[in-house]
């Protein structure tokens, strides 16, 4: 359908890690983080929802929805800006995963940390992703 493209959301810019994290310098930071994650969250959860009516929207109300969608988006990445300033990194926006870099036996490596957990308890290898996640606790000095 022609003009159906307008109907969908502009994706949000990953951020970009450029700092590296102790494990406490992490869980330092999570204060903060948590807020602004859980702010993607709900953002996130929204324009699922908006999607949805957008579907079924008659052509009188699209354009309201699609000018929410678009105001949320821009919230999101101001979200996404603001983690990046922090240091840290969004993996996930629907459950709401944040990687910190981090080293250990000077390779790089991904502290890891998701909404609803208290600390940071996790890590992975940079390639290895959420699936990859170990316990802080094998890391020698953690």
């Amino acid at each position: 359908m022609a003009g159906s493209s307008s109907l969908t959301p502009k994706p949000v810019t990953p951020s970009r890690s450029v700092k590296h994290f102790s494990l406490d310098e992490a869980n330092r930071a999570l204060p903060l983080v948590k807020r602004i994650v859980g702010d993607i969250v709900k953002s996130h959860q929204r324009v699922n929802e908006l999607e949805t009516a957008l579907a079924g929207a008659s052509p009188k109300t699209q354009p309201i929805a699609q000018a929410e969608m678009d105001h949320l988006m821009e919230r999101m990445q101001a979200y996404v800006d603001e983690l990046a300033s922090v240091g840290c990194q969004l993996k996930d926006p629907k459950i709401g995963l944040v990687d910190f870099l981090g080293s250990h036996e000077g390779r790089d490596i991904c502290l890891c940390w998701k909404l609803g957990e208290e600390r940071v308890e996790h890590w992975h290898e940079t390639t290895a992703g959420y699936t990859g996640r170990q316990p802080v606790s094998a890391l020698r000095g953690a």
